[in-house]
Formats: C-alpha cells, sequence, structure tokens
C-alpha cells in the first residue's frame, strides 16, 4: 500500500455533500483505504453512497445534515466522534451552483442561498471539525473552493464570491492552527464530468471544452484523488494551501 491508503487506516473521515459527484467518490476512496467515513447530507442519497461503501467491505454512516444550521452541523461532528472515536478528517464539500446572471439583476435571495451554503456552510464545518481536533491536537481539513474561486467568470458573482471565500478561509485557517498539529488546505477544481455536465446542450458542451487545456473535463475521482492527498500524512507539511485541480484552466 502507498502512504496514502495507509494514513486511514483507524481514522474517521467527515464527507459533508457527499449524496453525488466529488463528495461520493471521495467518500468512496477514503472509506477503500481504511477509513470510517460519515457522510453528512440534506440529501437522502447519501443513505444509499453509506450503503454501497459498506456493501463493498467499508464502514461508513450517513447524517442528515443541514450545513447552513450550526446545531445540525454540530451534531454531526459529535456523532461522528461517537461513531468512529475522533474526527481525524474534515471534507467539506457541501456546495450548491448558482443561477447565472448579470450582477444589477442579481436576485438577492440567491445570493443569500449560495453564500449560506457554499461560505458559511463550510466555516461552520470547520468550526466545529476543528473544535474536535484542537482537543485531539491533531487532524486535517480539505474544502472544496474551485477554480471560480481563484479567477473571475462573467455571470457567476455569487458562487466565484462564495469560493473565493473558502479559499481565504483556508489560508487564514491553516496559518491559525499550523503550530496545533492541524493541517488545512483546499482543492479549487475545474469542470469536472457530472450528469449535470453530461446533460448540457452540446453548443455550451463544446464551449466549455474549448477552453480546457487537456481538452477534456475532469473526473470525480480524479478531484478525490488529491482531496485524498491533502487529507493524508503523505502531504504533512502542507497546509494553508488551495490547489487548483483543473487540467491547466486557471494557468492561462
Amino acid at each position: 500500500m502507498t502512504p496514502v491508503e495507509e494514513s486511514f487506516a483507524d481514522r474517521t473521515a467527515v464527507v459533508t455533500g457527499a449524496a453525488g459527484g466529488i463528495g461520493a467518490a471521495t467518500a468512496r476512496m477514503l472509506a477503500a483505504r481504511g477509513a470510517t467515513v460519515v457522510i453528512g447530507d440534506v440529501d437522502p442519497r447519501a443513505a444509499s453512497v453509506a450503503e454501497q461503501i459498506s456493501g463493498r467491505g467499508g464502514l461508513a454512516y450517513a447524517v442528515s445534515t443541514d450545513v447552513t444550521d450550526e446545531d445540525s452541523v454540530a451534531r454531526l461532528m459529535d456523532e461522528a466522534a461517537r461513531l468512529g472515536g475522533a474526527v481525524d478528517v474534515l471534507v467539506a464539500n457541501a456546495g450548491i451552483a448558482e443561477r447565472k446572471g448579470v450582477l444589477h439583476e442579481l436576485d438577492m435571495d440567491h445570493w443569500r442561498q449560495v453564500l449560506d451554503i457554499d461560505l458559511t456552510g463550510v466555516a461552520l464545518s470547520l468550526k466545529h471539525a476543528l473544535r474536535h481536533m484542537s482537543a485531539q491536537g491533531s487532524g486535517s481539513v480539505v474544502a472544496v473552493s474551485s477554480i471560480l474561486g481563484l479567477v473571475g467568470q462573467a455571470g457567476s458573482a455569487p458562487y466565484s464570491a462564495a469560493k473565493a471565500g473558502v479559499a481565504n478561509l483556508v489560508r487564514s485557517a491553516g496559518l491559525g492552527y499550523a503550530s496545533s498539529g492541524i493541517r488545512v488546505n483546499a482543492v479549487a477544481p475545474g469542470y469536472v464530468e457530472t450528469p449535470l455536465t453530461v446533460g448540457l446542450d452540446q453548443t455550451v458542451r463544446s464551449q466549455m471544452l474549448a477552453r480546457q487545456p487537456m481538452g477534456r473535463l475532469g473526473t470525480p475521482d480524479e478531484i478525490a484523488e488529491v482531496i485524498s492527498f491533502l487529507a493524508s500524512d503523505a502531504a504533512g507539511f502542507v497546509t494553508g494551501a488551495v490547489w487548483s485541480v483543473d487540467g491547466g484552466y486557471a494557468a492561462q
């Protein structure tokens, strides 16, 4: 086994927003590498992901969690500690997309919803995971930002603002806990193959692919691999970092 695979034995990992996509791929990967995985999601499909993991010999639980509700997030972390004995890893992945549009026509209720889930939800997840990790004196956090938190895109104000906030939240927390045995990092995924992108109008999809230096979209497993590395002891000297996993998109 590699150091990344070995490092999750006897560890408990909380993954928010793991009913599908990157979150589900990450939950499966961490479980396959030995972690007890606790999935926090409002989507009932999270229970099916946990069942799939258990059916493959892993250990996983699903806990209904609203990341915008602090009490709900606190219960998730407390339950993870009860089930697994600790909160060793947090993958703060829960988030929603946005309705694209020009800023002067922005629906402020939509703005608040995106910021509440994509930024405040990450902050609450970090707050209550770090509460456990601080008591333990160890832990690793990986938050999911986006390339749109690193570069701009017309029509994406709420999402870009939230994901940029996640990136700087991680930098700040990484510095704040660097001497405490706790690492805090983020990934910034590019465009990834999901049912949503597969179902796009062919013209829109072609335009998206034309902007990709590698000529293709990423896969959830490719993002999960980088999350797994950052969460593992193999990345023991990495903190406060935001890793682009975008096929070169942000380098243009």
